[in-house]
């Protein structure tokens, strides 16, 4: 009777094609979770400021962004908010700001007195083109503390000044 031996080092071929098709939906979840992650910015030539803190908000952290472009449009996350050309009143702007301050964690102004207004804990951050003109801010940073929506923290987005800028 003859046996057949069975060669333990041979080849096991190993079906590579799930091993890949995870590899490409890695890629395309990391690439589509990129795009979202800056779905609030617009792009804006921000003004220059020499003084600026960097900007790092803490992840977790759900922070309205309001674009302001040179022509006077607000937009966030590239949904036009108000068009001055189309002078329908700021009642969507109104609405967005306050949603967001309706979702803000809630801080008192004085812990003393439990009669205090409650406003919103957690600052808008206003970005606005250097062209724009103030008045298109300032409407912006007036809605933000009516009655009803009371933000009273705002960041203004700067861009840093470079060296070779500040030095020539």
């Amino acid at each position: 009777m003859k046996l057949t031996k069975t060669d333990p080092g041979g080849d096991i071929l190993m079906d590579m094609t799930p091993m890949i098709d995870v590899t490409f939906q890695l890629i395309i979840f990391f690439m589509l979770l990129m795009d979202m992650s800056t779905k609030d910015l617009e792009d804006l030539v921000l003004p220059k400021a020499e003084t600026a803190t960097p900007d790092k908000p803490n992840p977790k952290d759900q922070r309205a962004v309001i674009n302001i472009t040179s022509d006077g449009r607000i937009l966030v996350k590239r949904d036009p908010l108000y068009d001055p050309n189309n002078d329908d009143g700021y009642e969507k702007v109104k609405k967005f700001l306050s949603e967001k301050a309706r979702l803000m964690p809630k801080a008192r102004t004085d812990p003393a007195n439990p009669n205090s207004p409650i406003a919103p804990d957690k600052p808008v951050l206003i970005r606005a083109d250097q062209a724009t003109p103030f008045k298109h801010i300032q409407k912006v940073m007036e809605l933000c503390g009516l009655q009803g929506i009371q933000i009273w923290k705002i960041e203004l987005a700067a861009a840093e000044v470079k060296k070779e800028e500040a030095g020539g």
